[in-house]
């Protein structure tokens, strides 16, 4: 449904997006991971027509995102980091004004709004005025508003930022109810339980480059299962190993003084992160 190849996005002299080459399958949860300023946000950019490439070519749902851009908007839902909901509108009447914008007929406009308002729990607030909902409110009707045009795509920009757990892990089961719906979704994210909890796969992304693909569970598979952190003087050593007991031989060997310690944990997707870019997630 996405698919890049050699994509390359120069501001100026600044080098933002460099080569870029991969594809995400109908129905896929693919996570786009990377510090700030590694060239995410320009990505989406071009696959969402707002910015020309460089330099290669891009296609959603089919459509080339230079040659096509109205097909590919027509085929494409956003639900950006930033809320640009109208809050003097009710969250009915935000639906209702986006499909008029994509022509939907009014039956059609009618059934699929109600619909989506179940999908995102908000039915019994439906024509209460957005502006006296909750963060995580608001954030379950911009998703709601980007699927109401019944889109192939979805692009999610950080859907979860600033929501408290129990929010979040409500957005979390409407992703993944997405996925079950044959929905593609390319998503955004700082926070590393999410990429693990939810995509098949993620792309790290670091100046502008792609530095690993694969799913999670393989990438910290081929650092290492498990990671073991010794302590000493205020300083941390970390290590990965295969398996648990060669984790636990090493920390054992490198922390005998009274002033060291050491602890095991399984390996997860930060750590990978901090391995390949030299960086924690923000």
């Amino acid at each position: 449904m996405i698919r890049l190849e050699g994509l390359t996005k120069y501001y100026g002299e600044i080098r933002a997006v460099h080569n870029l080459s991969f594809t995400v399958a109908k129905g896929e949860v693919f996570g786009l991971l990377g510090p700030n300023g590694a060239g995410k946000t320009t990505t989406i950019r071009m696959l969402t027509t707002l910015t020309k490439p460089t330099s290669g070519r891009a296609w959603v749902a089919g459509y080339d995102v230079v040659a096509e851009p109205l097909a590919v908007k027509r085929s494409i839902g956003i639900a950006p980091q930033h809320l640009n909901l109208d809050i003097e509108l009710t969250a009915r009447e935000n639906l209702e004004f986006h499909g008029k914008l994509y022509h939907m007929p009014h039956h059609e406009r009618e059934r699929r709004i109600s619909e989506l308002l179940a999908f995102v729990e908000l039915e019994k607030r439906a024509d209460d005025l957005v502006e006296g909902f909750s963060g995580g409110m608001k954030r379950r009707l911009l998703i709601a508003r980007a699927l109401m045009h019944r889109p192939r795509v979805l692009f999610l920009d950080e859907p979860t930022v600033g929501l408290d757990p129990a929010t979040r892990r409500k957005i979390w089961d409407l992703i993944r109810n997405l996925r079950s719906e044959g929905v593609t979704v390319l998503l955004t994210t700082h926070y590393i339980e999410e990429a693990e909890q939810l995509c098949d796969r993620v792309g790290i992304i670091n100046e502008g480059q792609l530095i690993a693909l694969d799913s999670p569970t393989n990438l910290k598979r081929k650092l290492g299962n498990f990671a073991v952190e010794v302590y000493h003087a205020g300083m941390a050593e970390r290590r990965f190993f295969p398996t648990r007991e060669e984790a636990l031989e090493y920390g054992a060997k490198h922390a005998r003084c009274e002033a060291c310690d050491f602890s095991v944990r399984e390996t997860n997707l930060e750590d990978v992160f901090i391995e390949l870019t030299g960086r924690r997630f923000e």
